[in-house]
């Protein structure tokens, strides 16, 4: 801290309050004295199962198809990476309906894909399944930031020197490049798990807000806003709980 000027204190407090201050008003609203049954309704633990499920299987897709996109990214020197790169970093820019609707043109009924998949008897929109692409869709480019950005950093050094030594490409990134790129894996996992926990816009628009099939937690806490504010503050607080339990074990577990 010596070494930094002390106005440079003054916009990082603001920084900080701006995000901290709207969280503990709304933990100042939550009413304590019904919190328990407000979120133990049937509908509000329905939906706080699904969001946990389908934002695990996410994860699990994004670290899956992130660490390939990555790799090719960041190695590769085939010409267009860089236009590959912007449109794989689409999904952070548009607005997650937009996204729904691009999801919904592509796997729905009339889809691009929808249509072909419907004559094999495969519905995806409206789903568990188009909840789970929705957020795979809108997570994927923090993981593929994260890893991009480690390998980058990283460098070649230790492949060529694996490589050079015999070792064959697949064994190099068994060996050498996952284990380098580790620490950011397992960070870009847990902002990718978090972004599908929070994912509500091209979920709603995608796969529509049915009861124990669609309805994630964010769907309920707007349903219940309307109906019933107190109960949409206090599943609110369990969502941003839940986010921050998550984030702070994952920060545990990552090795320095």
């Amino acid at each position: 801290m010596r070494s930094l000027p002390r106005w440079v204190l003054v916009p990082a407090l603001i920084g900080g309050l701006l995000i901290l201050l709207p969280l503990v008003s709304m933990a100042l609203r939550v009413s304590w004295g019904s919190f328990g049954a407000l979120v133990t309704s049937e509908p509000s633990l329905q939906a706080l199962r699904l969001s946990l499920r389908t934002s695990a299987t996410s994860a699990l897709l994004c670290v899956l198809l992130g660490v390939p996109m990555s790799l090719v990214l960041a190695r590769s020197e085939l010409r267009g990476v860089s236009l590959l790169r912007s449109l794989m970093l689409i999904p952070l820019v548009l607005p997650p309906v937009v996204g729904g609707i691009a999801l919904l043109y592509t796997f729905g009924r009339q889809g691009l894909l929808g249509r072909h998949l419907e004559l094999l008897g495969m519905q995806i929109a409206f789903s568990t399944t188009a909840v789970v692409l929705a957020q795979t869709f809108v997570a994927l480019p923090f993981l593929v930031i994260s890893l991009e950005g480690a390998l980058r950093t990283a460098g070649t050094r230790y492949e060529a020197a694996a490589a050079s030594l015999g070792a064959r490409p697949t064994r190099v990134l068994l060996r050498v490049t996952l284990p380098l790129m580790l620490p950011a894996l397992l960070s870009g996992t847990v902002l990718s798990f978090a972004r599908a926990l929070g994912e509500f816009g091209a979920t709603i628009t995608f796969a529509g807000s049915l009861q124990g099939t669609t309805r994630t937690l964010p769907l309920e806490i707007y349903l219940q806003r309307e109906s019933d504010p107190e109960a949409a503050v206090a599943l609110s607080f369990v969502l941003i709980v839940v986010a921050v339990l998550i984030i702070a074990l994952a920060r545990r577990r990552v090795p320095s």
